[in-house]
């Protein structure tokens, strides 16, 4: 969760954000999304703002979710705070990236 001030609070937002959406909560937590919307290749990463084309503004994509046959991705106005996530179709042209596999976080 970016911005939270420990693991602790990080953990309460991210399943207080998966309730809201009704989202499965698992242990490998998904860093960075890849997927094509209408032909085009979109990516967005946690913790990074999302592309602009979802006239979000410069917010950070707080988590995404594996949500069975789609990801739920979710900013501030997104899924967040208020509003609906944006979502991505799951399919042989997505592709997810977890934390775990993420030597660098």
């Amino acid at each position: 969760m970016p911005a939270a001030k420990d693991d602790i609070k990080a953990e309460q937002v991210y399943s207080a954000l998966a309730q809201s959406l009704k989202a499965p909560i698992t242990e490998k937590r998904i860093w960075k999304l890849r997927w094509r919307d209408n032909e085009i290749e979109m990516e967005c990463e946690v913790g990074k703002p999302l592309l602009s084309s979802y006239q979000t503004a410069k917010e950070l994509v707080l988590a995404i979710f594996d949500c069975e046959n789609l990801y739920k991705i979710c900013t501030l106005s997104c899924g967040g705070v208020k509003g609906e996530p944006i979502l991505a179709r799951k399919n042989s042209q997505s592709s997810a990236t977890y934390f775990s596999d993420n030597v660098n976080n």
